[in-house]
């Protein structure tokens, strides 16, 4: 089997590492950069568990090779807190009750994040679509549209009386676990 070296920036961390040309990124992800956060579903692109921000575009990892990844700047779920400070997408879903077991969790919030990035004041009927991508067996979808519509309402607070700085008070050590 070829051995590649390749090179990523994950959550702003570069790291190097040599890859069979088979991996695939997910399997990177978590195997070799211990980034579990990225869950493994379906390995069909079904599902949308395994999905990562790659060059600021939500993509599924179980369909990449790691190779393809060479080079990229590629967002986590372990990355959207910062400062021990939950994101606005993270915030919602734990005060709107947007998941249950949270296998699909992480994958759901990047999708739901691009959404935001792309359109911050989504309607209903855009966030279910940003979505259909990534199932959930658990919730039935409504509380995870909540919990993107409290986060595009916090956003657009937080824009508007800080000049776009996120003034959410939630931490990660405030409880809320590891989605």
């Amino acid at each position: 089997m070829t051995e590649h070296d390749i090179e990523v920036t994950v959550n702003g961390t570069a790291h190097e590492l040599t890859v069979d040309s088979r991996t695939l990124l997910v399997h990177a992800l978590r195997d070799e950069l211990g980034y579990t956060g990225t869950n493994v579903g379906c390995e069909s692109s079904t599902c949308g568990a395994c999905t990562v921000h790659l060059d600021g575009d939500a993509v599924k990892s179980c369909t990449l090779l790691a190779v393809q990844a060479d080079g990229a700047e590629i967002g986590t779920v372990e990355g959207l807190a910062e400062d021990g400070t939950y994101a606005p997408i993270q915030e919602g879903f734990q005060k709107e009750h947007g998941l249950q077991c949270g296998y699909c969790t992480p994958g759901m919030m990047l999708s739901a994040n691009d959404l935001l990035e792309r359109n911050p004041d989504p309607d209903e009927e855009e966030i279910r679509e940003a979505i259909e991508g990534n199932l959930c067996r658990c919730t039935g979808y409504q509380n995870i549209v909540n919990a993107v519509e409290f986060a595009a309402d916090e956003m657009s607070a937080a824009a508007a009386t800080d000049g776009g700085e996120d003034v959410t008070e939630t931490t990660a050590a405030d409880g809320g676990g590891d989605d």
